[in-house]
């Protein structure tokens, strides 16, 4: 069992292996969770300085085959299910890029035939004159449709394991394509051959034993960022609601993170409540959510449709840029050139 001696002794080392990792997400460790924060504060101002990149999130269609117990978009449950058109999905991102927003992900349920490749393409197409950057949080697909929406102007993806304990992968995804672990689980490899210039992972809190999964998750942040040196790798926390997995616990994970690789984007979603998104701020986030909507047409239509998940912060992007400047962060806008990206790859 590790000692809180033990956890200060690993603080005050470079380059963690993954048996420090562990000892960091150990109830001792938990018991001085100030000492990992201080360290997660000086690591992030270190390589990202005192900044807050934003995103937005743009649903194209809640449509899904999966069965997925946890997602509002399981086909089982009822609802309104809506797909947008190239137009209208042009017609949200034009709010976001009027709001100010520079960097988009665009998300949709498990529905092949209505968010097909060519559509996705054709949208990109009327879409990157309007943005720095564009992300897909999209089905798992082949390298080759990878590179054929990387030529089409995407430069993200993001795909969450949902959970790493096969057993319960198995039980939360009775039916579906998504059943398929292997095939998901080596999408960001398949994406990072593609060529993507960032790659976003992560897994569901809630659904296994947080302390097993952050480490399955570091494993799999680290062998990305090792293989794929010319993309930026980040990681994302999804919480279900009423998770079992406690703010405190979520704050570990965040600086233990933080300090075993120094260097990965820490991404945190409006699924969060203002105040803690608000207090972890400095301890290793470096990329935020705002005003964001789960279903498809929210930005611009009235009419309501069927959710991914309930949000949390439900504040308007300038009163989280207000919040960001009262930290005595930078908001930033426009996501990172893609120079920088590469020169920090090399560096590492």
């Amino acid at each position: 069992m590790t000692s809180q001696e033990e956890v200060r002794s690993i603080l005050q080392i470079e380059r963690l292996s993954l048996a420090d990792f562990e000892s960091l997400l150990s109830d001792s460790a938990t018991e001085i969770i100030e000492e990992l924060a201080q360290k997660a504060q000086r690591l992030t101002q270190k390589h990202f300085g005192k900044t807050m990149q934003f995103y937005a999130p743009i649903y194209l269609s809640n449509e899904c085959n999966n069965q997925c117990v946890y997602c509002g978009f399981n086909s089982k449950v009822s609802g309104q299910r809506v797909s947008l058109s190239v137009e209208q999905a042009v017609a949200e991102a034009k709010v976001l890029a009027q709001m100010g927003f520079r960097h988009i992900l665009l998300v949709s349920g498990e529905k092949k035939d209505v968010v097909s490749v060519d559509y996705l393409k054709r949208l990109v197409f009327q879409l990157r004159d309007l943005f720095a950057s564009i992300s897909i949080e999209i089905y798992p697909m082949s390298e080759y449709d990878y590179k054929e929406l990387l030529a089409a102007g995407v430069d993200g993806l993001t795909v969450y394991q949902e959970v790493y304990d096969r057993e319960i992968y198995e039980k939360v995804h009775p039916a579906g394509p998504k059943s398929d672990y292997n095939f998901r689980f080596e999408t960001p490899e398949r994406g990072g051959r593609a060529g993507f210039y960032k790659i976003n992972i992560g897994y569901l809190l809630g659904l296994g034993d947080w302390q097993s999964e952050t480490l399955a998750l570091a494993k799999h942040a680290q062998y990305l960022q090792k293989k794929f040196w010319q993309s930026q790798i980040s990681i994302s926390f999804p919480r279900l609601k009423g998770s079992r997995v406690s703010d405190l616990q979520l704050t570990q994970m965040i600086c233990a993170l933080r300090i075993f690789l120094p260097k990965v984007g820490l991404v945190l979603s409006t699924r969060e409540p203002a105040e803690l998104r608000d207090n972890l701020i400095p301890l290793g986030i470096t990329q935020m959510s705002a005003a964001s909507r789960t279903s498809p047409g929210a930005y611009s239509q009235d009419e309501p449709a069927t959710e991914q998940f309930a949000i949390s912060d439900q504040r308007s992007l300038t009163e989280v840029a207000a919040a960001i400047v009262k930290k005595g962060y930078e908001p930033v806008y426009k996501d990172w050139d893609r120079v920088y990206i590469e020169t920090a790859a090399i560096d590492s």
